[in-house]
């Protein structure tokens, strides 16, 4: 005859909270490290927020959302070093449907993916013949 243990029984239901608990820690802990890269940007010139490289700066989003008209410049001077502006970056502009006309410089060959998405308010957009790569759903619900 196998008598059931008790204590088996009663570990299983301990197990269970501290897993839900790790679980939720964990999903937790995610969510802020997506929230902290979410608006991350090397540096801010004149209203427009750019991720810096050795090839040059690439517009990002920031902490505003961009709004009106938007000049982007062919190049910007940080900390004393000049960047050729290269690109737009993946969501950029994303969601701001405030934004109503934007100039692109010739300095710029690529636009990422989601670049403008949901730029609903956007009329006017001047895309130069030096942009060879759009992304994917660059302007999506730009209706």
């Amino acid at each position: 005859m196998k008598r059931k243990s008790k204590q088996s029984s009663s570990a299983f239901f301990h197990y269970l909270p501290m897993k839900t608990l790790f679980l939720k820690s964990t999903i937790l802990i995610a969510f802020s490290l997506l929230t902290l890269t979410a608006s991350a940007y090397d540096c801010e010139v004149d209203g427009i927020y750019y991720n810096l490289s050795e090839n040059g700066a690439s517009v990002t989003s920031g902490n505003n959302k961009y709004e009106g008209s938007v000049t982007i410049p062919k190049s910007i001077t940080w900390d004393g070093t000049t960047y050729r502006v290269i690109s737009i970056g993946s969501r950029a502009f994303t969601w701001c449907s405030v934004l109503i006309s934007i100039t692109i410089p010739n300095s710029v060959t690529s636009i990422g993916d989601y670049a403008f998405e949901g730029c609903s308010g956007l009329t006017t957009i001047t895309i130069p013949n030096s942009v060879t790569s759009i992304g994917n759903w660059a302007f999506s619900y730009c209706i």
